[in-house]
């Protein structure tokens, strides 16, 4: 059962991915590469985005909502990366989570996604689908990864982020689920409870 999941936003380097999953907040991966098409033809170091005006930006995001945040946050990270980076994306935690608009499940992706670093970043889908099928109780992304880390081990946290991904996104939706066409249907506590 998805075999083939990965992360389905378009990027060249790791500091593209970044731009991607900050643009990504309360967006569709489909509406990101639309926007990050285009964008990235133009901007795609720290360097081109480190000094833009968030005025300038702003219109070229403008699609994927929140635009005026994200942007300051794009912009803000860029010039932390370009002067104090030297143009690299960090690749521990820590340094992601004090750039301006990164948090926990943003640090997770570019340490999964971009540096290949085990990690579970827990978005909506992962929350969602832990939940249902029994993996975590947890009421809070924090909470869930903590289960999630302490279930599998180190070496199958990035594919187990894709699985579960992929999973509810096409499979376990938040809205009319496909449990007939579901392979863990008949173990899943979401399931069983609509049965009943």
């Amino acid at each position: 059962m998805h075999p083939h999941a990965s992360c389905e936003l378009n990027f060249k380097s790791i500091f593209e991915l970044l731009v991607a999953v900050i643009l990504s907040a309360q967006c569709t991966d489909r509406r990101v590469n639309i926007i990050t098409e285009k964008l990235f033809q133009s901007y795609n170091k720290p360097s081109d985005f480190a000094y833009l005006n968030n005025d300038d930006l702003a219109p070229m995001i403008f699609s994927c909502g929140f635009y005026s945040n994200k942007g300051k946050n794009i912009i803000d990270a860029s010039r932390i990366i370009h002067e104090k980076y030297s143009d690299t994306v960090p690749n521990s935690m820590e340094e992601l989570l004090a750039l301006p608009g990164v948090g926990r499940k943003t640090a997770s992706v570019i340490l999964s996604v971009g540096y290949g670093i085990p990690a579970i970043p827990v978005d909506t889908h992962v929350f969602r689908v832990a939940n249902r099928i029994g993996l975590s109780k947890g009421s809070t992304p924090n909470r869930v990864e903590k289960d999630l880390k302490e279930l599998f081990e180190r070496d199958n946290w990035n594919k187990l982020h894709n699985f579960l991904v992929f999973h509810g996104r096409y499979i376990c939706k938040s809205q009319k689920p496909k449990c007939d066409k579901c392979l863990l249907s008949q173990e899943c506590f979401y399931n069983k409870s609509k049965t009943k």
